[in-house]
């Protein structure tokens, strides 16, 4: 193996990749937040009424986060990363992690802020006309297909590096 990559052992690269994939998901849900959450506090200010269509909006870009977080949790469980009795994992098995965690590094960031941007479009949306809520969920929800998709892969991807 290339030894410009022994500067992390194994262990490590699997510690990197539990903790890319939260703090990734985490920072795409965060932005997909606030931008429908602005959009939606200014509308709220003028009707009330709407707050429960545009909390599903708002909270739509979130579950990028979640797919993040169970990504990390099940590679620190997978992989024992707690309570010292983890198991050894070589260098390219910690690569292999650390590939297998990239779909949900990049798509969950990158799907968060867009699926942001269109719940934020829905925002506008309902503001308009408060009925189509439900349309304006539906165009948001599109985005995150592929942050599930990636999800999928990820763990997919997990377990065959567990094996190996």
């Amino acid at each position: 193996m290339n030894e410009t990559f022994l500067w992390l052992n194994g262990y490590q690269w699997t510690v990197l990749a539990a903790s890319l994939s939260v703090i990734f998901g985490g920072i795409g849900s965060c932005i997909g937040i606030t931008s429908a959450a602005k959009m939606s506090a200014g509308v709220l200010a003028e009707d009330p009424d709407k707050f429960g269509g545009l909390l599903v909006l708002s909270i739509l870009p979130g579950t990028q986060g979640i797919y993040g977080f169970i990504t990390g949790l099940l590679v620190v469980v997978f992989f024992g990363l707690l309570g010292g009795d983890g198991k050894i994992i070589v260098l390219a098995q910690g690569m292999r992690i650390f590939l297998g965690c990239l779909p949900v590094m990049i798509m969950c960031l990158i799907s968060g802020i867009f699926q942001g941007m269109v719940s934020t479009a829905g925002v506008s949306l309902v503001a308009k006309r408060g009925e189509a809520a439900g349309q304006g969920m539906i165009l948001s929800a599109l985005v995150e297909t592929y942050a599930v998709l990636s999800l999928v892969v990820s763990l997919f991807l997990i377990m065959a590096a567990q094996s190996g």
